[in-house]
């Protein structure tokens, strides 16, 4: 029992990574959508590459989004409204018109011509009202069929017969016309504006529902294929018909009803396609990425953005998937090579589509675009803490996004007008959730404990609080520091390595040193040196702690593990070499034994391409101070000296560097060296 707890113990940061893998699987297949795939990819105005199609089950053929369009279009322009006829304004109407014509016209007229009046206003009264008054404010065409109804009945009519209250006076002078009562026109159209309402209204409710129930009772199908019926055979074009009818196959095979063996085995399936897949990129990041690998904190962060990525992208689709290119995938390469390298984010960009591909709709085309895209984001993005940089990528991603969309249409359609630009502005909302990659990384930073260029870049800052410390207590140490940084990064930019990083651990590797300035020589301003009353021991105890003292200061100021490294590992563990052999000399006197231990520095050794590089210029600046007549040769010999010391040592074993990495580190120090001390050719006298 106790060997099996001392195996789990020594095998913990294995056994969380297998965690990782398994809950990662099981979450992104938890995701997904859960249904038989089609095993066909349907292109259309391609050629059928597969065998003969026979369809394996009776299904409708659907029909297209375009077609069920047209049909609701024509319903609507087709739909016969209703209108309500009202039978009591006609005899409120008669009412005020008798009431009217006693009190306008006198005794006389009525004598003379009373009879006719009041015969020829009940007759065209009748005929207003049969036709129908409506007051017109419904876009309705003259010739257009309606429905009158009268109480439970209705009957059809067309609405240009109803007269609009605007036409009431044209039809009223036709009828005066006609009556020989020419006279009294006058009058007689002022009694019946007076009298005449509109009787007839829209029925809105009722014509609504009448609309909405055709609407209802659209067919969203189109005829039917049977079982073992041919569908397509091998070399025909996927077009017109047959292309709907593989459409109404796929949907209809996707959206069976599976029985609980069916759901179990596509389940194991899903299981099987996203293990494999994750399964590459983890033997990637152990063959080519070791330091990442055994880093637990950052194999989490890789896998958090993957299900992170398949989450959105699930959501939206089950919100609307026309929506499925607003999500912003390119936003994981550009994460994931903020925070470790480009290679790396490509990889993981491409097993995530992979993944995607599964479940999207036009998968060929949605991996297309979004690998090329991917691609794109790699190439494009550099120094993402520039912030032009990123909108000038962003803007590059969404026009091949747009390019390679238009291509893939024209491709399938042969036609330009066909062209869906709502798409287009998918890709435009896509893009511009992509910016909003600079405050991710802000917030990665701080959940992980990660550090990106941006970082990096505020940590330069010499104007910050740290390193304004570092300058007034101990300046001398400050200066260095910046040279150090200076060679560093001209030699970091030679062979491909983190230039930014490297200069930002080159300014803190030695702000252990505040703790004691005057201990240490570029700090001494005057003849008095307090190493004079310490024994070799003490001094050389003072100087290794300058590491110790860093490490405590850079924590209390929370800069980054990485930053620390830099000063844990700028002296590896070489000998504080000047006070040992002092402390030997002495002991020659008082035949002492000296223990080499005491004047080591703790180590570690550097432990990548960046701290080997600091350790190099670290060593080559202290000492080129000590140089009395800094000439050419001088300057090669001491760099070519102290570097092969260090190699001697073994203090570059564990760091990801080459020997000829390491000469090509030896040139540019020189040349930077020469440069610093102005050397010339001496000229004759």
């Amino acid at each position: 029992m106790k060997n099996f707890i001392n195996s789990i113990y020594k095998n913990q940061a294995l056994i969380y990574k297998i965690f990782l893998y398994l809950i990662t699987v099981a979450l992104i297949v938890y995701l997904f959508p859960k249904g038989s795939k089609f095993k066909y990819d349907i292109t259309k105005g391609k050629p059928w590459q597969y065998e003969n199609l026979y369809a394996p089950f009776d299904f409708a053929i659907l029909k297209s989004d375009e077609e069920i369009e047209e049909e609701r279009q024509q319903i609507q322009q087709n739909h016969t409204p209703y209108f309500n006829v009202n039978t009591e304004i006609p005899e409120e109407a008669a009412e005020k018109l008798d009431t009217n014509i006693e009190v306008v016209f006198n005794d006389s007229v009525l004598d003379a011509d009373g009879v006719r009046l009041i015969k020829f206003s009940k007759l065209t009264l009748n005929k207003i009202y049969d036709k129908g008054v409506i007051q017109e404010i419904d876009p309705f065409k003259e010739n257009k069929i309606i429905y009158l109804k009268k109480g439970n009945e209705a009957e059809e009519a067309v609405y240009k017969s109803l007269i609009k209250q605007e036409e009431l006076g044209n039809f009223l002078e036709e009828q005066i016309k006609n009556s020989n009562l020419k006279p009294y026109q006058s009058q007689l159209k002022e009694l019946f504006f007076e009298a005449v309402r509109p009787n007839v209204k829209l029925n809105e409710t009722l014509t609504q529902q009448d609309l909405e129930s055709k609407l209802a009772s659209i067919s969203y199908t189109r005829g039917i294929v049977n079982q073992g019926v041919r569908i397509i055979s091998k070399g025909e074009i996927v077009e017109g018909n047959k292309y709907s009818i593989l459409k109404s196959l796929k949907s209809e095979y996707e959206s069976k009803i599976w029985t609980a063996s069916s759901y179990y085995v596509v389940v194991f399936g899903y299981v099987l396609l996203v293990s494999l897949a994750l399964l590459m990129l983890f033997l990637f990041i152990r063959k080519y990425r070791i330091e990442i690998f055994e880093n637990n904190t950052k194999v989490t962060f890789i896998f958090f953005n993957i299900l992170l990525t398949v989450l959105l992208t699930t959501i939206v689709m089950k919100i609307n998937v026309n929506y499925v290119y607003v999500v912003p995938i390119c936003v994981l390469p550009l994460t994931l090579k903020a925070f470790f390298d480009a290679r790396l984010g490509l990889f993981t960009h491409v097993v995530t589509v992979l993944i995607l591909g599964f479940i999207v709709p036009n998968s060929y085309e949605y991996m297309f675009l979004q690998i090329i895209a991917g691609i794109v984001t790699i190439l494009t993005i550099s120094e993402l803490y520039k912030r032009a940089n990123l909108f000038i990528s962003v803007g590059q991603i969404t026009g091949v996004y747009i390019f390679t969309y238009f291509a893939f249409t024209i491709i399938q359609e042969g036609d330009v007008a066909k062209i869906n630009y709502e798409t287009f502005l998918m890709f435009l909302l896509g893009g511009f959730a992509t910016l909003f990659v600079q405050p991710l990384i802000y917030a990665y930073e701080k959940l992980f404990g990660l550090v990106s260029d941006m970082s990096l870049l505020e940590l330069s800052d010499t104007n910050s609080k740290l390193l304004k410390e570092l300058s007034n207590k101990a300046p001398g140490t400050f200066h260095h520091s910046l040279n150090v940084a200076n060679l560093a990064e001209a030699a970091a930019n030679e062979i491909g390595a983190n230039s930014m990083l490297i200069r930002v651990g080159a300014l803190y590797h030695d702000i252990g040193k505040m703790s004691n300035p005057t201990y240490f020589t570029e700090n001494q301003t005057t003849s008095v040196n307090p190493h004079d009353e310490l024994e070799p021991k003490e001094s050389a105890e003072i100087i290794i702690n300058h590491v110790i003292h860093g490490i405590e200061i850079a924590k209390r100021n929370n800069l980054p593990d990485r930053v620390i490294d830099f000063i844990r590992t700028h002296h590896g563990t070489s000998l504080v070499y000047y006070f040992y052999k002092k402390a030997k000399e002495d002991a020659k006197e008082t035949e002492n034994e000296v223990n080499e231990e005491d004047f080591k520095y703790p180590g570690p050794e550097p432990f990548s391409k960046e701290t080997a590089i600091l350790m190099m210029s670290d060593s080559v600046e202290a000492a080129s101070k000590s140089l009395k007549e800094p000439t050419s040769s001088a300057i090669d010999k001491f760099v070519e000296k102290i570097i092969n010391k260090q190699m001697e040592e073994g203090q570059f074993l564990n760091a990801n560097i080459t020997f000829k990495e390491i000469q090509i580190i030896k040139k540019v120090l020189k040349r930077k060296l020469k440069n610093i001390y102005h050397l010339r050719i001496e000229y004759p006298e």
